[in-house]
């Protein structure tokens, strides 16, 4: 009878997200459940929105216009204070052997000298896997290198030849497309920013071209002149670290008939002007799930956007919350009775079909609320 040789397991890893992307690939390559501490904007997959929340963010962005927190995160950036806070207690107590963050922007998660700081009061010092990624490839690159620092390189590898094909296979469609239209991805409202990083390939790879986007790098403000000169045939409002509803509050917030006096309505104006919006191609989009984070559902969002730029040709298979086409005569005040509102008494009711296309809760504890 031969010897068999004894196989010494070694015990679980314990690791901790600082990064909501980071999060996603962990569970992507089946390590849910060595996850033992995420960020408080950590919520997919669902099955992590219960381990232990180490990081927060220490602005109520929650009840603050995209101008308040566009000043607010300049402030704190500029005291050199930091907006997020780390529960180090908890962090010690956790223990991780792992930590995943990233250097990439002082904006979306602790970073650089912060992380660092933290790291010099626990008891062991884990390693750290830094994911700063500024490209698709460079996406696909962390998650090699998470598979390497785990011991799931089979995993990652497959998962990567996986989405590149998926990307690939998109891309010889879109190629032989007659026409690419002029797209503008928002990923500010105000001040408006154009999109940076992996976003501009996104559009190209889904048949579309954006030239305000920087590909590689970070995102960029712009005037509303040079938008409205570049006259984007097809625009996309995907303010970085917002959900669909969240979205939707901004741009009704931004450019609807009851913004607060405290905004500018030159932006309201200048939306008007844009031919997306005479033509009725206007979108918001679920910008945490499918663009701000660099993990593996950015190509779902590359399939999104083909969607988006190419109803005709492409169809889109994922989830309903993903998108919604913004309802531009209802964001200029066009309400129609019965339709929009009936009339009780001296009161005005909105109808759930308004609700529905306003795309949010306003926590007013409207009738027909349908969310």
């Amino acid at each position: 009878m031969a010897n068999s040789a004894l196989v010494k397991h070694q015990p679980m890893q314990r690791i901790i997200s600082f990064l909501p992307s980071a999060t996603e690939m962990v569970c992507a390559l089946g390590l849910s459940d060595a996850l033992v501490g995420i960020t408080h904007e950590c919520d997919y997959p669902t099955e992590v929105v219960d381990k232990p929340v180490v990081v927060r963010n220490v602005l109520p962005i929650e009840s603050m216009s995209q101008s308040e927190i566009d000043r607010a995160v300049a402030e704190r950036m500029r005291d050199g204070q930091s907006l997020y806070q780390i529960d180090e207690k908890l962090l010690a107590t956790l223990a991780p052997d792992l930590i995943l963050t990233q250097n990439l922007c002082q904006v979306c998660a602790p970073s650089g000298n912060e992380v660092s700081q933290v790291l010099k009061a626990l008891p062991k010092a884990p390693q750290v896997l830094w994911l700063t990624p500024q490209s698709l490839e460079e996406i696909f690159d962390n998650l090699r290198d998470l598979g390497a620092a785990t011991g799931r390189d089979r995993e990652a590898e497959g998962l990567v030849n996986e989405l590149r094909a998926r990307l690939e296979r998109l891309a010889a469609k879109t190629e032989k497309l007659a026409h690419r239209p002029r797209v503008f991805c928002m990923e500010w409202l105000d001040p408006v920013y154009a999109s940076g990083h992996w976003v501009p390939a996104m559009v190209k790879i889904a048949g579309g071209v954006d030239a305000l986007g920087r590909e590689g790098s970070e995102s960029v403000r712009i005037p509303w002149d040079q938008l409205v000169e570049w006259a984007p045939e097809v625009l996309i409002i995907m303010p970085c670290g917002f959900n669909l509803q969240q979205t939707m509050k901004h741009v009704w917030q931004q450019f609807g008939p009851y913004r607060p006096s405290s905004l500018s309505a030159q932006p309201s104006s200048r939306l008007f002007d844009l031919c997306a919006v005479r033509d009725g191609r206007v979108y918001a989009v679920d910008a945490n799930s499918y663009f701000a984070r660099p993990g593996p559902r950015v190509v779902d969002g590359t399939e999104l956007l083909a969607h988006l730029i190419h109803p005709e040709v492409f169809a889109w298979h994922g989830p309903a919350s993903a998108y919604q086409q913004i309802d531009l005569p209802l964001l200029q005040g066009l309400l129609e009775k019965g339709k929009d509102y009936y009339l009780q008494g001296d009161a005005m009711v909105f109808t759930g079909s308004y609700l529905q296309r306003r795309g949010y809760c306003c926590n007013s504890g409207c009738r027909h609320c349908p969310y």
